[in-house]
């Protein structure tokens, strides 16, 4: 099964794509970690995507699917996938399209709606371990000790993209590119919507609900 995960920044997609994966027995992937990793790595798709990710804004279409449609490609993907925030344009999604329809193309986009204020609530308290990456906030999941992971020991931090003056216009940025994703996939009769207000848990179990 072939599934998509959207929703604005903050809406827990991450948690939700791993449950989701591990229920579906799939791999799964999110752009912007494809693209951290590319970061760590120095490589020229880590460059270019660095640039845009520090201002809070969507790296470029082109650049985004040669990533993705790399790792699509992999032999582990086979069997079928959850993708993370991908695509976040009606181009990318488009391109997606052309590029799976070998495959039998996307079988269901999920939208996991959250409102805006709480969007920023849930991102300006993020933070993540450098090491690990393990995520944590400061008032839902602390770290025991400040600045501290509890699992690796490594060093807990706020990402560029989570600070305040940044999460504003990444807000901005997805509702006037990426909402119109959802718009599309629901012309197409694959998007079922998902309230992203409650618990862990009871959205965990309307994805599940949806899926079945």
């Amino acid at each position: 099964m072939k599934v998509i995960l959207l929703g604005p920044p903050g809406a827990g997609k991450g948690t939700q794509a791993a449950r989701i994966a591990d229920k579906l027995q799939v791999t799964r992937a999110a752009s912007g970690d494809l693209f951290r990793d590319n970061i760590r790595n120095c490589t020229e798709l880590g460059k270019l995507a660095k640039s845009y990710m520090d201002r809070g804004v969507l790296v470029p279409d082109d650049v985004t699917i040669r990533l993705i449609m790399g790792w699509l490609d992999a032999p582990e993907q086979a069997k079928g996938f959850v993708l993370d925030g991908f695509p976040r344009t009606v181009g990318q999604a488009e391109a997606l399209d052309k590029g799976l329809s070998d495959k039998g193309g996307i079988d269901l986009a999920l939208y996991i709606d959250v409102p805006k204020a709480e969007s920023v609530r849930r991102l300006a308290g993020r933070y993540i371990c450098r090491n690990c990456q393990r995520p944590y906030h400061e008032t839902v999941s602390p770290p025991a000790k400040q600045g501290v992971c509890d699992k690796c020991g490594g060093e807990v931090y706020q990402r560029d993209d989570d600070r305040p003056e940044v999460v504003g216009r990444r807000l901005e940025v997805f509702f006037e590119e990426t909402k119109p994703v959802v718009d599309y996939y629901r012309g197409l009769g694959k998007l079922k919507e998902i309230n992203g207000e409650g618990s862990i848990e009871d959205v965990g179990n309307a994805l599940v609900a949806a899926l079945e």
